[in-house]
């Protein structure tokens, strides 16, 4: 079954209020064949305190790059709708979801990508009611030239399928896949909509982003040793399963309509 990578159901209470805010918990996205999607890393090691700082926890149990200030970047299958929203919380700012040097803000609006209906055009921003000027946030790639090579997810979600969520984050590296290779009938079979999602795993499986993941970015470095996003944790087969590797939003194909939507959101 395809799974998006959002946790989904009361057991992300039990991370904390304070990390995933109090709001009650998102309906579950349901793809378009039926089925619901979910993903966490797998195979991944704790994350250093300050390694990813643009790493964002949000409370409808989705993971998001601090994109500016007041914006962060996630994936449209996280949200309902675009509109006034102050039910979510962002943690940023901390590897552990109960350090008391925590960040956390809320939420004042979201911006679902308009195209957006449950097959391709899987991104969103979430406003935030106050910016966060002490973190460093994580550009976007604007061109193909970063995709391919290898990759580094990040995330709170589970450390195994049907896990339960972390409490540190994990990071973990995975190679680019080609659309060829990951729509072969040994893969997806299709349905990967190659113009605009990027897969990326091992053929034997073993690490992968997971349920709680959604909306994380994938990102590696650019020319100038910076880290830039290329990717938005969206869906797989399971998690970190043989020859099922991560389907991630292809950032570059929406960098104009990213960019534009920023802009329109003050950001």
């Amino acid at each position: 079954m395809v799974r998006w990578r959002i946790l989904v159901g009361t057991a992300l209470a039990a991370i904390t209020v304070a990390a995933w805010g109090a709001a009650p918990a998102a309906a579950a996205p349901v793809e378009p064949g039926g089925g619901v999607v979910s993903p966490q890393v797998v195979g991944g090691t704790r994350a250093a305190q300050g390694e990813f700082p643009f790493m964002v926890r949000l409370s409808m149990g989705c993971g998001g790059a601090l994109y500016s200030p007041t914006l962060v970047l996630t994936a449209a299958h996280c949200v309902s709708r675009t509109g006034a929203n102050t039910s979510i919380t962002a943690t940023l700012g901390a590897v552990d979801l109960q350090s008391s040097s925590r960040i956390t803000v809320r939420s004042n609006y979201v911006y679902r990508a308009p195209g957006y209906n449950g097959n391709g055009d899987d991104w969103a921003f979430i406003r935030l009611a106050s910016p966060v000027t002490t973190l460093a946030t994580l550009p976007i790639a604007t061109s193909t030239a970063y995709d391919s090579g290898t990759f580094t997810i990040s995330g709170w979600g589970a450390a195994r399928e049907g896990g339960a969520q972390q409490r540190y984050l994990l990071k973990a590296t995975v190679p680019f896949v080609s659309d060829a290779t990951c729509n072969s009938s040994s893969q997806y079979n299709g349905q990967v909509i190659a113009a605009e999602e990027i897969c990326a795993g091992y053929t034997s499986g073993g690490v992968d982003t997971c349920q709680g993941d959604s909306g994380g970015p994938m990102f590696r470095r650019d020319a100038s040793n910076a880290w830039i996003q290329v990717g938005i944790v969206s869906w797989g087969d399971g998690c970190a399963r043989p020859n099922k590797p991560g389907v991630y939003t292809q950032v570059s194909y929406f960098s104009s309509a990213i960019r534009s939507a920023a802009s329109s959101l003050g950001g």
